[in-house]
C-alpha cells in the first residue's frame, strides 16, 4: 500500500496558552481530494498554518512523503511542494497581479504551471495583469491567489475557505476550474463552509469541532445526520 503524501499525527497546535488542535490524526493519499469542513472556530484554518509551516509544530507531528516537516518555516514547506491559498487571499497590495503570480514561483520547482498556463485558467487575470489586487474584484483577488499557489507547481494544493465572500457566479467558476487544477495528479484539500460544494468535488471528508476530528468518511456516504452531529455534538 502506497505511503501516504501527508499524515497528521496526534497534531496539536496552539497561540500561546489557548490549544486550537487537540490530537488531530489524517491521511491524505497523493493525487485526492479531501475535504474539511466545519463551523467557525472549529480550528480548519489552524490546520491549514500548520501543514504549510506559518505555524510552528513539533516535527513529528506532521509528515510529508514520510517525512517529519512539523518544525519547518513556510519558504521551506513550500520548496516541499505544498502550496496555500489562505483565506482573504491575502496578495500583496504594492504588486501587480502579474508581479504576485511571480513571486508565487519563487521555489523555482518544475512542473506545468507557468503565467502562461495560468492566464490560460484564468484569462481575465491576462487582462488584469498590470492591475494591483485593491481594484479587482473578490473573485478576481481569488484567481490571483490560486494562482499565485499554483506557480509553485506543488504537488500538495490547501484552499482555506475557497468561496468565502464570494458571488455564486465566481463560486462556480473557482469550482469548473478544480478538474483542470488538479487532473495532473496533484493532491487537494478544500476548506469550505458549503458543505454540499465541499462534498461534491471530494473524495472524502473530515469535520472538526472545537479542534478535533468529529466525522471522517468517504464523501458520497457520509449523511446531512452525521454532518450535523460532528459539527455540533447533537
Amino acid at each position: 500500500m502506497a505511503e501516504p503524501i501527508l499524515q497528521l499525527k496526534g497534531l496539536d497546535a496552539h497561540y500561546g496558552l489557548f490549544q486550537a488542535l487537540h490530537g488531530v490524526d489524517m491521511a491524505l493519499d497523493s493525487g485526492e481530494i479531501v475535504a474539511i469542513i466545519g463551523a467557525n472556530g472549529a480550528g480548519k484554518t489552524t490546520l491549514m498554518r500548520s501543514v504549510s509551516g506559518l505555524l510552528r509544530n513539533r516535527a513529528e507531528q506532521i509528515l510529508y512523503r514520510g517525512a517529519p516537516i512539523g518544525g519547518l518555516g513556510a519558504d521551506r514547506v513550500a520548496g516541499l511542494g505544498i502550496a496555500l491559498v489562505p483565506e482573504g487571499r491575502q496578495l500583496f497590495p504594492s504588486l501587480s497581479v502579474e508581479e504576485n503570480l511571480i513571486i508565487g514561483g519563487r521555489a523555482s520547482r518544475p512542473g506545468p504551471w507557468s503565467l502562461d498556463a495560468v492566464y490560460g485558467l484564468f484569462p481575465i487575470l491576462r487582462e488584469r495583469r498590470n492591475a494591483g489586487p485593491a481594484s479587482l474584484s473578490g473573485g478576481q483577488q481569488q484567481m490571483a491567489a490560486i494562482g499565485r499557489a499554483l506557480m509553485s507547481n506543488p504537488d500538495l494544493l490547501m484552499f482555506d475557505e475557497i468561496s468565502l465572500g464570494l458571488a455564486p457566479v465566481i463560486i462556480r467558476q473557482i469550482y469548473e476550474a478544480l478538474p483542470g487544477i488538479v487532473s495532473d495528479g496533484m493532491t487537494a484539500v478544500i476548506v469550505e463552509q458549503d458543505i454540499t460544494k465541499a462534498l461534491s468535488v471530494s473524495g472524502r471528508v473530515y469535520c472538526l469541532r472545537e479542534g478535533r476530528v468529529s466525522l471522517e468518511g468517504s464523501s458520497d456516504a457520509v449523511n446531512r445526520g452525521e454532518i450535523a452531529h460532528a459539527y455540533f455534538g447533537t
